[in-house]
């Protein structure tokens, strides 16, 4: 069994903010395997699907980003799934915008999400990075504000890249991980 965690915060002011980019691939993934709606279940909203063989669960936190961790801790444990098996998908503001980083274990860089993540499973999950770019603003105003319309643009190829990709690279052999891994981080944006 897997788990694919997209990091993002509940509410409807959130929903279109960079902050919620986990959220929006997570949720474009639902729409293309065209899975059951998402349920509460503890602290996440959640659905499933089969995918060659394999279960895939699909969450979204309900605890606001710095708390992601009690969400992916809950589940997790609930449904015995290790954390090798865990897949988190979060925004990067040290990526440029539409940049993707997949990589395994590593630290915390910054983000809130992922601190928590780390302190309650520690550090041994996979991460899909989606760059969001910096901006000279304050950076907690500039998370959570929302994309504008270049942007917003330029983010669905994005999304639709990672929805074709990710369970294939999530539940493959180390060949095929290495196919789609190369596939999800190679280069969409100018702006790279």
């Amino acid at each position: 069994m897997y788990l694919i965690i997209g990091l993002g915060n509940p509410g409807n002011e959130y929903v279109f903010s960079r902050h919620n980019t986990g959220f929006m691939a997570v949720d474009r993934i639902a729409v293309a395997y065209k899975v059951p709606n998402f349920k509460h279940h503890d602290n996440s909203l959640i659905t499933s699907l089969d995918f060659c063989g394999q279960k895939v669960l699909l969450i979204k936190p309900t605890t606001y980003m710095n708390l992601s961790g009690e969400a992916a801790l809950s589940v997790s444990t609930f449904y015995k799934i290790p954390a090798k098996n865990i897949i988190i998908i979060h925004d990067d503001i040290d990526l440029a915008f539409g940049v993707l980083r997949l990589k395994f274990g590593g630290g915390h860089a910054g983000h809130n999400g992922i601190r928590d993540i780390i302190k309650r499973i520690g550090p041994d999950f996979w991460r899909l990075r989606i760059g969001i770019g910096r901006s000279q603003d304050n950076i907690v105003n500039y998370v959570l504000a929302n994309f504008n319309e270049s942007e917003e643009t330029l983010l669905e190829p994005i999304l639709g890249k990672i929805a074709e990709s990710i369970l294939p690279f999530v539940v493959g052999n180390d060949k095929q991980k290495a196919l789609f891994k190369a596939r999800l981080t190679e280069n969409l944006s100018n702006n790279a």
